[in-house]
């Protein structure tokens, strides 16, 4: 009876699924076009999938082997019950024989994983999705257990007859209901929707990523630029489809894990954002309807401003945030997030959640000026005065009057452009900058700044989604840059330091894109450290920890130079829980300071807190909006200083001056933008 039963249910199943697969695709391909190698990134997934994503799945060892076992398992019993079962092919003899073996085993092992994911459901984590994503272990079991018994006849484990008989008859009807469970699940969700759902789409997503750079341990952070030049382009996103179509593909691979809700600032902070339910709020727009089905933690809302699950509804060509009446998202949900990009490195299926909140926020601000707090004010004061304080763009360096700090205008080129960045208006950040002159000359380091001829890099602008206002800047300091010969460009500001390195390339015009070797001032250092242009007195002050800035770290991959340096004073730093790429945000990045959302505490208080823990006397940061916000701490207990300003309180004088180092290049180049 089952082998006549099982060839019509797993093509069925297949056929079922098939028709799934293209409704899916056709939702997907509701979003705008976009640039894949498909071909490319087809031959590229498998790879994708066991190397890159699960680098990412490997941080938590226990779930890494689940997956392995049960993932694993069930592609391999798939394959092989097609084989076995569909096809016929797994008689007890000969190769069939061996096909049929194999799939007890990859049935056994997918077993062994659904009761590894048993178990972790049995007291899920708050971050978890509950809701059907609870009934995933028992259709789990009940694909891999009816797989498995039903094929030990197949090898002759069990009697060719077992199945045979009145009372085996109701026993091959009972395994092929619990098959048909189990397929119901495993290849019929896939498609159609439930927790399987992310086997399909996150793989395709991998194939087709919008960052294929990401991938075989590439970096990829910056922004994509919008086309400001085409009166067809659409400034930023309205409606879910106004999303390229991979992007809507990325939002429905979403496993509902919450990694991202755990390391997400903003939520924490009791803000209007759950980086998770955003993204599932992505999916209920793709297909219409409504969050109700959502069982996953909301978006905070007491009293914020937020909505309860249920309330949140849109359609794909529907507006995502709304002025009026109900909507896919509240527009204090994108004004929460601070682009810390805690939740992108988090996800295990490599969603961009940064991008989508940028693109939303465009939209808002560029068609309908609605940024929050002092959002205008500041896009106004750039436009104005080209810094977001709208100071006297002549006053920049008015903190260095007795410096005599060498310009570009006249020297025309040097080893190091120093970067001053808008730290320049402020006068604490301005002690940084005092220090860092300090470190340079100290190491007889030939360098020039702009003066008056630099202008804010545009990074809050564009954080903000005032792209236009982006452009304008980057273009300007980019014309500004090409009349001068340097080697790099050395800054104190993460935020500068990540546009000109990495978001002005797009936008060099003809010929050569502008793409500038940049250093943060913390490498630097360690590099004049290193080749001996620097000597330090033995550090006698506290314990010292140090907070990672996101700008420097997760989008920039350097966690390393600024502890090397702390070392190089004789520092030995005590390592808060969350640091690495792991850090908790200070709050002040994507605008947030600006926007201002409240919340039940503040994100910078929760960072001295973490602080508080290590007992450390001293954090020493990198990156002037970390010392802005942590320093803005009521109460703190520890003291806040830049590693410049530590470096220069511990100079001494060096016994030998080496002319030739490793930081110094034969020939100054130019850098043509």
């Amino acid at each position: 009876m089952l082998e006549i039963l099982l060839p019509i249910l797993i093509f069925s199943a297949l056929a079922v699924a098939v028709i799934g697969a293209v409704r899916r695709i056709r939702l997907w391909r509701q979003g705008r076009p976009s640039k894949v190698a498909i071909l490319r990134g087809l031959v590229a997934m498998p790879r994708r999938y066991l190397v890159d994503l699960h680098h990412v799945v490997a941080r938590d060892k226990a779930m890494s082997n689940t997956h392995v076992a049960t993932a694993g398992g069930f592609v391999a019993a798939a394959v092989l019950m097609i084989l076995v079962h569909g096809f016929g092919l797994g008689s007890s003899e000969g190769l069939g024989g061996i096909q049929g073996w194999l799939l007890l085993a990859a049935s056994a092992c997918m077993f062994v994983g659904s009761l590894f994911v048993a178990r972790r459901r049995r007291n899920p984590p708050a971050r978890l999705s509950r809701g059907p994503w609870m009934r995933l272990p028992k259709s789990l079991m009940a694909f891999s257990l009816s797989v498995f018994l039903i094929t030990l006849p197949t090898v002759g484990v069990l009697p060719e007859g077992f199945l045979q008989g009145t009372g085996s008859w109701i026993l091959a009807l009972v395994l092929a209901a619990v098959l048909v469970w189990g397929l119901g699940e495993m290849v019929f969700g896939m498609t159609w929707g439930g927790p399987m759902k992310h086997a399909f789409a996150g793989a395709l997503h991998l194939a087709f990523h919008r960052r294929a750079e990401r991938f075989g341990g590439g970096r990829s952070t910056g922004l994509k630029a919008l086309d400001l030049e085409d009166p067809e382009a659409r400034l930023g996103v309205e409606t879910p489809s106004d999303f390229t179509w991979n992007q809507l593909l990325g939002f429905d691979a979403c496993v509902q894990c919450g990694r991202c809700e755990a390391v997400c600032p903003a939520f924490a902070a009791g803000q209007p954002l759950n980086p998770k339910k955003l993204i599932q709020d992505m999916v209920v727009g793709l297909a219409g309807g409504s969050d109700a089905a959502y069982a996953g933690s909301p978006h905070p809302s007491q009293g914020l401003g937020g909505k309860p699950v249920g309330e949140h509804r849109g359609t794909p060509h529907g507006p995502i945030v709304a002025r009026e009446g109900k909507a896919l998202v509240d527009a204090d949900t994108l004004w929460s997030c601070t682009t810390c990009r805690a939740c992108v490195e988090e996800c295990p299926m490599m969603i961009e959640h940064v991008d989508a909140i940028v693109d939303m926020r465009r939209f808002l601000t560029l068609e309908h000026g609605n940024t929050p707090g002092k959002g205008a004010e500041v896009l106004d004061n750039l436009i104005a005065t080209d810094n977001p304080g709208g100071f006297d763009p002549g006053s920049r360096l008015h903190w260095a009057a007795d410096l005599d700090l060498p310009l570009m205008a006249d020297v025309k080129q040097t080893e190091v452009l120093l970067w001053l960045g808008d730290g320049a208006f402020d006068m604490r950040n301005q002690r940084t900058l005092r220090a860092l002159v300090k470190v340079l000359r100290a190491a007889e380091v030939e360098f020039a700044v702009l003066g008056n001829e630099e202008r804010d890099s545009g990074d809050v602008a564009r954080r903000l989604g005032d792209e236009a206002t982006f452009q304008s800047l980057a273009k300007r300091n980019i014309a500004t840059l090409a009349q001068y010969r340097f080697q790099r460009i050395v800054t104190c500001d993460p935020h500068s330091f990540h546009v000109l390195g990495n978001e002005y390339g797009e936008l060099g015009g003809p010929g050569t894109p502008a793409r500038y070797e940049v250093r943060h001032h913390s490498t630097f250092i360690a590099e004049l450290y290193d080749a001996g242009r620097l000597a330090f007195a033995p550090w006698k002050g506290g314990s010292v920890t140090y907070h990672d800035p996101c700008y420097l770290g997760r989008y920039n991959g350097e966690f390393d130079a600024p502890r090397n340096v702390l070392k190089a004073l004789g520092i030995e730093v005590k390592e808060m829980e969350r640091s690495g790429f792991r850090s908790r945000c200070c709050g002040g990045g994507g605008g947030a300071p600006i926007t201002d959302i409240p919340g039940e505490r503040r994100i910078p208080d929760m960072r001295m807190n973490d602080v508080e823990e290590t007992g450390a006397e001293l954090v020493a940061v990198g990156c002037p909006q970390c010392t802005a916000m942590l320093e803005g701490v009521v109460d703190a207990t520890a003291e806040v200083r830049d590693i410049a300003e530590l470096v220069a309180d511990a100079l001494v004088e060096r016994p030998t001056a080496p002319k030739s180092t490793g930081v110094q290049q034969p020939a100054v180049e130019e850098v043509t933008p």
